[in-house]
């Protein structure tokens, strides 16, 4: 249907610059863990006012070594969100621990805290909360609950580097802090994340989760005292993330940009004319790493999604949806989560969509995405 070039829901930006220090690299006779990882890790400490920071090969090995830190494993509650990529409930089960859900706000799709504090039984021990879209909860109100209850915090800020909240670095402060660089993310090193800390003490936990357990002294000294994995990520992979780290605020810049380009181009009246729900209107703490529509149910059966997906494939525009409800997942299902527990997840989940958002994209870019949106909608 569409002449135009196919727009994707995302793709990643690689400058000369960046590629050229892949080569070096390669050229360097060292690609595994070295240099380059020591260097992303010093760069990320400083961006994040001084606080330990290890990078690992993935966002989501990030997260179970917070856990493992944290001491937290069976007979442990962990409460998260059913709107996140499964992982963020997959950890809880890697260390032993019971995953619980609480609904989410249903205007800014997060989990919503006040649920979290209904959920807390003796037996919990943290929250895993999600930025998703790159826009932070609530963190005094957060924070104040991990106070009370005594509770440990993982943020699942996987989709929130650049993110903040009242003008600080989600990252800089708080509890453990998870991000992932996976291909999608507005900073990526092709796959790997990374993992902010309290301490030293943390940090050299952290590394030896990364590695086997290894514990190396001298020249030929070696101990293993805890059961690590291997996760440690490579020199290639760091050269790409200091190569895209370099421009994160004008990354984030842009896509800021972008989103209010959408919020201009969409119009004061789309949600009433079109009966779907667009994002929160956050210019200052979110990052906008993607920009999500919660569609209107169809009148004629159709599945509303699929359907519409369909449709804007066929106008040449790529559409991405994030996430379907963990709980409904045949994992979960399994462990007794069903229909009709988190109503609001299960709505969100089955009607949200995500826009075309990434670096290289234009206004005119926008402007189609949202011509799309608009005559599929009014169909």
């Amino acid at each position: 249907m569409s002449q135009q070039p196919f727009l994707p829901f995302s793709k990643p930006t690689i400058d000369e610059a960046t590629i050229a220090a892949v080569g070096d690299v390669l050229r360097s006779g060292w690609i595994t863990s070295g240099p380059k990882v020591q260097a992303f890790e010093a760069q990320l400490s400083e961006y994040f006012g001084g606080r330990p920071v290890r990078t690992f090969n993935s966002g989501t090995c990030t997260m179970e070594i917070a856990l493992r830190i944290a001491g937290i494993g069976p007979g442990d509650e962990v409460i998260t969100t059913p709107i996140s990529w499964v992982a963020t409930a997959n950890v809880i089960l890697e260390v032993g621990a019971t995953p619980v859900f609480a609904d989410i706000d249903p205007v800014t799709r997060n989990i919503d805290l006040a649920q979290v504090e209904a959920a807390i039984t003796p037996r919990t021990k943290a929250i895993i909360p999600v930025y998703l879209a790159g826009l932070p909860v609530d963190m005094p109100m957060l924070y104040a609950l991990a106070n009370k209850y005594n509770l440990r915090i993982v943020e699942d800020a996987a989709q929130a580097l650049g993110s903040s909240w009242d003008g600080e670095r989600i990252g800089s402060t708080g509890d453990f802090v998870s991000f992932s660089f996976q291909a999608n993310k507005n900073i990526t090193s092709s796959e790997g994340g990374c993992l902010v800390l309290n301490d030293a003490e943390e940090a050299r936990l952290a590394e030896k989760y990364r590695l086997q357990g290894v514990t190396r002294t001298g020249f030929d000294g070696l101990d293993v005292d805890v059961l690590g994995g291997k996760f440690n990520m490579t020199d290639i992979a760091a050269a790409i993330g200091l190569g895209q780290f370099a421009h994160i605020e004008q990354i984030t810049a842009h896509r800021r940009s972008l989103a209010q380009h959408y919020f201009k181009c969409f119009g004061s009246d789309f949600e009433e004319k079109y009966g779907a729900q667009l994002p929160p209107a956050d210019f200052e703490n979110s990052n906008w790493h993607l920009f999500q529509l919660v569609l209107p149910e169809r009148q004629d059966g159709l599945p509303a999604r699929a359907t519409f997906m369909e449709q804007m494939q066929a106008r040449g525009v790529g559409i991405g949806y994030h996430y379907p409800p963990i709980h409904l997942l045949s994992l979960y299902r399994a462990q007794g989560f069903k229909e009709g527990m988190f109503p609001v997840a299960e709505k969100v989940g089955r009607l949200i969509v995500s826009l075309p958002m990434f670096t290289a994209m234009t206004l005119a870019d926008v402007e189609r995405s949202v011509a799309a949106v608009k005559a599929v909608l009014q169909r």
